[in-house]
């Protein structure tokens, strides 16, 4: 999953991956081999000293996920070994409707145990990632690393460290589930009793703020606890690029660089105007990409830490120059953090804003939902209950959210990315991403140009929140 790139060398390191609504429009059969095969299987890891079984997506050579060069197109092959049906959503990317990786606007159907896919269209550049749409697959690790470099990244004389969080759980999902009450109407899940849930509240103005649903058994950066870290080999005085990426299904985070300056350079693969800090928040399914300067002399470890909010449990992994001693930390912080929060988001702007436009449609949508019963949605109505967004080819378009519930919501629409353009009620010339949070009580617009014609998801990238109903689609008048 990590590489190390610098004009100087160019390094690798990967950990292995181990052995309805429209009639279905299927891609084009396999026939001559793609540039990439990705191979979705089951795997063993160790977690908390536990072995664990659990998917991935790798190539043949074992690298998790896919790393493409400056203009190298997506021409990859799905083969599907994992004993049961998948399909792989990738997340960030921008291609044609029936090449994104989701069967819920009827484009595509899943990939069956044994057969293949196959995807060709051209990529969009940045720190991206790919993930299961079908079922709670998330939950099982069923994601890895979409990395599109760039030439302008490979002239960046900065060593590349990816990064993926993930939350994790020994038991099954269907054991996760039978601690939810209220129907599940995304796919064939199914719902049960709420009581056994864990949660972390907070009182909040107005309403108690419900942060965490599953009390997860551990948090994992690169398939790896704090228990067993990720130490990563740097240079004394170098540059560091980190692609971090939030893949876990229930988890925002608190980004930690402990005793090293970052600066945030690009938000969901789009490049920002530089922000400077030590801590960032990380809602579900974003990415930050943070290059850090390195101290010179005797160099050190330093830790990159992931803490939950809410919450005192962390991951990280560790950046050591050579000779360096790690030393072992706790999985524990000593205080809990605070919600993740708009802190970030007000302070990022468009290195590329869109250009200037009034937007000619804006739809107004409310996220709303309930922990008891537990079931999220988008103007109360759930996905087998939705109102399509209708768009027209060509518009400006513009969408505004407020949060009724007693959750945040991270909210991500497919095969477009959008310029955040209002955070409670203020004008914003903020990030071009494709993931934005909505804090409870907040209300966050978005603007982006209809250009990609079909129908799209939008949806919570909360896991069980998209599962239990709180998903919609933008549809173009022109889509068939």
């Amino acid at each position: 999953m990590m590489t190390f790139l610098s004009r100087r060398r160019f390094l690798a390191s990967s950990f292995i991956a181990g052995a309805g609504l429209l009639a279905p429009r299927l891609l084009h059969a396999a026939t001559a081999a793609p540039a990439t095969t990705l191979a979705v299987a089951r795997r063993t890891i160790e977690v908390k000293g536990r072995a664990a079984s659990v998917f991935g997506a790798h190539q043949a050579d074992g690298t998790s996920g896919l790393f493409l060069d400056p203009g190298q197109r997506f021409a990859v092959r799905v083969d599907n070994r994992s004993g049961e049906d998948t399909i792989l959503h990738w997340h960030g990317q921008t291609p044609p409707p029936d090449q994104d990786g989701v069967v819920d606007t009827g484009y595509a159907r899943v990939v069956a145990n044994g057969a293949m896919q196959d995807y060709d269209f051209a990529a969009r550049p940045g720190t991206h990632w790919l993930h299961s749409h079908h079922g709670l697959q998330e939950l099982q690790l069923l994601a890895a690393p979409l990395i599109v470099r760039t030439a302008e990244d490979l002239r960046h004389d900065a060593q590349e460290v990816v990064v993926l969080l993930h939350d994790f759980s020994f038991k099954e999902p269907a054991e996760l589930l039978a601690g939810l009450g209220g129907g599940m109407n995304h796919g064939d899940m199914a719902g049960m009793d709420h009581s056994a849930m864990g949660h972390g509240t907070m009182d909040m103005p107005g309403m108690a703020m419900d942060l965490n649903d599953v009390e997860y058994d551990a948090y994992l950066a690169n398939d790896r606890g704090l228990d067993d870290p990720q130490v990563v080999k740097v240079e004394r005085g170098g540059q560091v690029r980190l692609r971090l990426i939030n893949g876990a299904s229930g988890t925002a985070f608190w980004i930690d660089l402990g005793a090293l300056d970052g600066t945030v350079i690009a938000a969901d693969g789009n490049p920002v105007q530089p922000v400077a800090g030590r801590r960032f928040p990380m809602a579900q399914g974003q990415r930050l990409d943070i290059l850090l300067s390195l101290p010179a002399g005797d160099g050190g470890a330093f830790p990159i830490l992931a803490q939950r909010e809410g919450e005192r449990q962390r991951t990280g992994i560790i950046l050591a120059t050579p000779g360096a001693a790690v030393v072992k930390l706790a999985d524990l912080a000593e205080a809990a953090v605070p919600p993740v929060d708009l802190s970030l988001e007000q302070r990022l702007e468009a290195a590329a804003p869109l250009p200037q436009k009034l937007a000619e449609v804006t739809h107004r949508i409310a996220l709303t939902g309930s922990m008891s019963p537990y079931r999220w949605t988008i103007d109360d109505r759930d996905w087998a209950n939705r109102l399509p967004l209708k768009v027209t080819p060509g518009q400006r378009v513009a969408i505004e959210m407020v949060n009724k519930g007693m959750m945040a919501h991270p909210m991500h629409l497919h095969g477009h990315h959008f310029q955040v353009v209002g955070l409670n009620g203020k004008a914003v010339a903020g990030a071009v991403r494709d993931t934005v949070l909505v804090p409870i009580d907040g209300t966050v617009t978005i603007a982006f140009d209809a250009d990609n014609s079909g129908r799209w998801l939008f949806h919570c990238h909360n896991l069980l929140h998209m599962a239990t109903g709180m998903m919609t689609e933008v549809v173009y008048s022109d889509a068939v």
